[in-house]
């Protein structure tokens, strides 16, 4: 990775600005709900309960959280293994989104589960029968080698002399001691070599995971609205989540470039977009052929909720931005490909929430369900709190 571009920290702006402060404040208000729900359980931040088991947080901070950060591996495979160098430039916000959202994932998870001290327990005590013990693993797998994927940006800083922000100015100083800095140089030769094995590694396990949530769906057939319910349903997971990467990583630099001042890449982000309509292609194509298959567009005209959902999902996340995108003056317009790219995340999005929450339902609910004020409070907070950590990083 350390062949193709030089990692350097943005100085066209500093920290703080209006929008941070805005941030900062969303997340203390969550970490209050976040605080609480720590001390006096999960049901007194959410309307969870015996019939909904999940609810918001598995829905965005989860499933959704872990489909927007494909862009690490997609643009893995699109560099590494099609050796389009082209988009070399991507890789490193690539590899930084994914491995945040990864890790805000984990985090998220810890405030869904009941007992939050024993999220450990599925890295030693192995359950093969388990469809969520697959995903916990590969997520656990993938965010280590995501971690070794971006190693060779900070063993770069290390390597250069110059000091790393706040507390970490120590460990840059002690990484310029004679031993240390003959580690840190043979640790970044080595891993240089190795990288296309942690690319690999990684797609394999993001594959993986990605269906494998899909695959959570098909134990619960009585539970779920038939136009969601579908044997396919790995498939389809997993190839929204490879249909969406690509568009994360264009939403990714253009909001980026208009946060710290810089030039939009499109040079970059033009040749990236026409990929897009080939990877949303099949996932609309698959979607459309299996309703096609099981006869379940009779329920799209029935006016409920479920139809309503899943007509805004398909028409305004995947059609329209499948039909805008196809246009060369949108994929070439830095305003045209933001919002293509944005209806895209957005359906991605919006499916895994429908999925999760308007699809299922329970046969003994007696009440609906719908998200606590400390629910949206802590997601809201996780997702200010990955931005801010990824905007700390590009400045340092």
């Amino acid at each position: 990775m350390s062949g193709h571009s030089r990692a350097e920290p943005v100085r066209s702006v500093g920290f703080f600005t209006p929008g941070v402060v805005v941030l900062l404040v969303i997340i203390l208000i969550g970490a209050v709900f976040g605080v609480w729900r720590f001390l006096f359980g999960i049901g007194a931040v959410t309307n969870l309960d015996q019939q909904w088991p999940w609810g918001l947080w598995i829905a965005v901070d989860v499933a959704g959280g872990v489909a927007l950060a494909a862009g690490g591996f997609t643009t893995g495979a699109l560099v590494y293994i099609f050796h389009r160098d082209l988009y070399h430039p991507l890789m490193r916000p690539a590899l930084l989104t994914a491995m945040l959202g990864y890790a805000f994932v984990a985090l998220g998870l810890t405030f869904d589960l009941g007992r939050y001290y024993n999220v450990w327990h599925p890295i030693f005590m192995w359950q093969g029968n388990s469809v969520l013990f697959e995903v916990g693993i590969c997520v656990v797998c993938y965010l280590i080698v995501l971690c070794l994927e971006f190693a060779p940006i900070v063993l770069e800083r290390l390597k250069e002399g110059s000091d790393l922000p706040g507390p970490l100015k120590l460990a840059s100083r002690f990484a310029r001691t004679r031993i240390v800095a003959a580690m840190v140089d043979l640790a970044d030769r080595v891993l240089g070599k190795v990288m296309f094995v942690f690319i690999i590694l990684g797609v394999v396990l993001s594959s993986l995971h990605q269906s494998s949530l899909g695959a959570l769906m098909l134990i619960a057939p009585t539970k779920m609205h038939p136009l969601w319910y579908t044997p396919i349903s790995p498939l389809l997971f997993l190839s929204s989540a490879i249909a969406v990467g690509l568009p994360m990583v264009a939403l990714e630099s253009l909001v980026a470039s208009r946060s710290f001042k810089r030039p939009v890449e499109m040079n970059l982000l033009g040749p990236l977009a026409r990929n897009i309509p080939i990877l949303l292609g099949i996932y609309m194509f698959l979607k459309i052929g299996d309703m096609a298959i099981r006869d379940t567009w009779v329920y799209l005209s029935d006016g409920s909720l479920q139809s309503t959902m899943f007509l805004i999902e398909m028409g305004l996340g995947v059609m329209l931005p499948f039909i805008l995108i196809m246009f060369d003056r949108v994929r070439l317009s830095p305003a045209g490909l933001f919002v293509a790219s944005s209806l895209i995340v957005g359906g991605v999005a919006l499916n895994r929430v429908n999925v999760f929450l308007i699809a299922y339902s329970p046969p003994y609910s007696k009440v609906p369900y719908f998200p606590a004020v400390g629910e949206f409070a802590i997601t809201a907070a996780l997702i200010c709190a990955l931005i801010l950590v990824y905007r700390f990083v590009a400045l340092n």
